[in-house]
């Protein structure tokens, strides 16, 4: 349907709310949103407590909705925003259940591979298999569509929860909806205990199918009973879901935000995506309000992929009015007053970066290490998840680059050869395309695998040495394939042989050997890089940037587009199309701190050369200024956190 409300840029504030919130001051609320520049509201509606007066008995009301005159907070919500012309989106929580109805209904619960429910502070986990999830849902919400015009629907953690609320690995669920669904998904295969077990891969394909299903049926259910009314959820709802959070012992990705948005604009462009803030540090310490320069980072990485933002909080914001939240109404206001730019807003780069299956360990390193390479030397990309690369047209792009994706799935190799024939370019590393002795890309320039050196053991001591160039050397770490070269391979960077690297007098007698660091050649109507160790993981791991550019090097040989500036390695730049026209976002990373966002140094004044040479003006937004072109090239002002160029 076309002209519904989604596909327009929309800005949202989640109130998670807690049984003991049902009496808010609805019109207060609404204040601080109008003021912060939200125009939907996220509300908790129903699942686990329902804040309406639910007829259904598997549900339980809100005892605290007492506390109201009219004993309904949703309906108190609805039309009170309707008013106020801000939309309200129902959260809903179907992932657990009290202990009344786990006792009634065993079979909706989830059952660990010894028998025993996950239990955690009095209620009950339920798996996606069984029948709360497969059919009261659907009940659930007929009844809350039959009463409110909500305006859609977000269901939280809906999944096989193998891990509870204080991390606690609890293992695979072995219900009997789960036992049947398996043996039919995969016959003869016993379901795993955890995540150690034989076969656990083939059980998280059977999870996200049947996530997926479910989606697709709860989609379709709203489509039939309300199609103004869209489904906030995975891949397969009308709105792509992000949670963009922080957690005490997580190792901090800084580009997070950025990667799972890409990854969903780059598959669907047209699918809109929102990014949920979440303004506090994790759920244990909800109390603590999340740094602000850090929650930032969230809202300008999802504005400048193309998604929407949303802003996530403990409570209603007087009783938790987080410090970063001043920011977050300064970005969302930013977002709103340039809605014309961000509608339509979909990725325009030349390269795509291919993310690893989240099934192959090992590979997170390799495609972190390229990210992280092709940022910083202002190659603008795109990213694209593995088992997606056969649903896209690889025509968008130049570049593809696949980062030690080991395998591929049988359909996906022979779509590479053909894009690479037509013209594209491939730029493969570590065991991209190799099982066992054989190489499944046609277009990579080596007949054959002959060894392979995968342990911190076999790779310690081993270089490779630039062909002719005594000092450009870099270290192996991680893989390193040797292969047999192609006829038609151009050979660089030769291993050196390992040598004792203890005691220093032993420390000699690196030989220069025939396995190559990387082969080139052309395919068809366009070409290919082979590097067969893992570059990346070594620029991420170590940190020289004489690995970044050795893999710079092959990519733009590839043909990607590299931007022309004078902007440090700590700018972003990414590139985009939407209703306004040609877009570039310009994000300032000089605040990225180990474990956390600092506040960025303002950087510039600077210049960068325009794609388009035949534009005339560009347009600042950040700055509010209007800036000539002279010979494709633009003087940018100075950029502070963010700067968005519109031209």
């Amino acid at each position: 349907m076309s002209g519904l409300w989604w596909q327009e840029p929309f800005r949202m504030f989640q109130t998670n709310l807690r049984e003991t919130d049902a009496g808010l001051d609805v019109e207060e609320v609404l204040d601080y949103l109008v003021e912060f520049g939200a125009d939907t509201w996220l509300l908790s509606v129903g699942g686990i407590l329902s804040n309406y007066p639910t007829d259904l008995d598997f549900q339980t009301r809100n005892p605290y909705l007492a506390q109201r005159a009219s004993g309904d907070l949703v309906g108190d919500a609805v039309k009170a925003a309707g008013r106020r012309g801000i939309r309200v989106m129902g959260r809903m929580d179907f992932s657990k259940i009290d202990h009344r109805r786990a006792e009634q209904h065993p079979d909706w619960c989830f059952v660990d591979a010894a028998g025993d429910p996950q239990v955690y502070n009095g209620l009950t986990s339920v798996c996606p298999s069984g029948d709360y999830y497969q059919v009261k849902l659907f009940e659930v919400l007929d009844e809350v569509l039959d009463r409110y015009p909500v305006d859609g629907f977000f269901c939280n953690w809906m999944s096989f929860n193998e891990v509870d609320y204080s991390r606690v690995y609890r293992g695979v669920c072995h219900c009997l909806a789960c036992t049947r669904r398996y043996a039919a998904y995969a016959p003869g295969e016993t379901l795993p205990e955890g995540k150690d077990s034989p076969g656990y891969e083939t059980w998280q394909r059977f999870a996200r199918d049947v996530l997926a299903d479910l989606t697709g049926r709860i989609r379709d259910h709203l489509a039939e009973r309300r199609p103004e009314a869209p489904l906030v959820l995975g891949d397969r709802a009308d709105i792509v879901f992000h949670e963009a959070n922080n957690a005490v012992g997580r190792p901090l990705w800084h580009h997070r935000t950025s990667e799972h948005v890409s990854a969903a604009k780059s598959y669907r462009p047209e699918v809109p995506v929102l990014t949920n803030s979440v303004a506090f540090v994790d759920m244990p310490y909800r109390m603590a309000g999340e740094e602000p320069h850090h929650f930032a980072q969230y809202l300008v990485q999802a504005i400048a992929r193309g998604a929407n933002p949303s802003t996530y909080i403990m409570g209603t914001p007087r009783d938790n009015p987080y410090e970063c939240l001043a920011v977050a109404g300064e970005l969302t206001r930013f977002h709103r007053d340039h809605h014309d730019v961000y509608r339509e807003l979909v990725p325009a780069a030349g390269t795509l970066l291919v993310r690893p299956d989240q099934f192959k360990s090992g590979a997170t390193a390799e495609f972190q290490g390229l990210y992280l390479a092709l940022l910083q030397r202002h190659v603008p990309f795109d990213v694209l998840p593995e088992e997606r690369l056969g649903a896209i047209d690889l025509g968008r792009y130049g570049v593809v680059v696949l980062p030690d994706l080991g395998p591929l799935a049988p359909e996906i190799a022979p779509a590479l050869d053909r894009y690479c024939v037509a013209g594209g370019a491939v730029v493969a590393t570590g065991n991209s395309g190799v099982v066992a002795e054989k190489i499944q890309l046609q277009c990579l320039p080596a007949r054959r695998r002959l060894a392979s050196h995968d342990t911190e053991e076999s790779v310690r001591s081993l270089h490779l040495r630039d062909n002719g160039s005594d000092s450009d050397v870099v270290p192996v770490v991680g893989r390193f394939n040797v292969v047999e070269p192609s006829p038609t391979a151009e050979i660089g960077w030769r291993a050196l042989s390992r040598a004792p690297y203890g005691p220093p007098e032993k420390c000699h007698g690196h030989l220069e050997l025939e396995h190559p660091g990387r082969l080139r050649a052309p395919y068809g109507q366009g070409r290919a890089v082979m590097l067969p160790w893992t570059v990346g993981r070594g620029y991420r791991e170590v940190g020289l940037t004489a690995h970044r550019e050795l893999v710079i090097a092959e990519v733009l040989w590839a043909g990607a587009q590299q931007v022309a500036t004078g902007l440090p390695e700590q700018v972003e730049i990414v590139l985009g199309r939407s209703a306004a026209g040609r877009v570039i976002h310009l994000l300032n990373r000089s605040g990225d701190a180990d474990q956390r966002f600092a506040e960025p140094l303002p950087i510039g004044p600077s210049w960068l050369e325009l794609p388009d040479p035949d534009v005339a003006e560009v347009q600042a937004l950040r700055a509010g200024v209007r800036l000539p072109v002279v010979d494709g090239r633009v003087k940018l002002p100075v950029t502070e956190r963010f700067e968005a160029l519109v031209f």
